[in-house]
């Protein structure tokens, strides 16, 4: 489970836990916590905040403003990933709750 959350917090903030900004207490796990209670845009890959394409765009608006969609789904996200990567496997996330989580994610995006 611990890799799995890193990975998630990986394709969030496109950082790797080697990344030089990370050290002297400061790791990815921590720096995505701290986002997830702070603003997770801050922290998130901008190219996440696009839609795909203008098509899409246009579909989209008329239903629903997708920006803000996709962040209200980016904090979940970033929370499933904080939770798989605690330092104690007994205080990790388990697969069941993930996988509810992220179908609960794709409904909110599928609308």
């Amino acid at each position: 489970m611990y890799s799995y959350g890193i990975l998630l917090l990986e394709m969030i903030t496109r950082k790797k836990p080697t990344d030089s900004m990370f050290g002297e207490g400061l790791s990815l796990h921590n720096f995505c916590y701290m986002a997830t209670l702070d603003g997770i845009t801050e922290i998130v890959d901008s190219t996440l905040l696009i839609p795909i394409d203008q098509q899409e765009r246009r579909r989209v608006t008329q239903q629903q403003n997708m920006e803000d969609t996709i962040q209200e789904c980016l904090v979940p996200f970033a929370s499933i990933g904080v939770a798989c990567s605690q330092e104690f496997p007994n205080q990790r996330m388990s697969i069941k709750d993930v996988i509810t989580e992220l179908h609960a994610i794709k409904q909110k995006l599928s609308c």
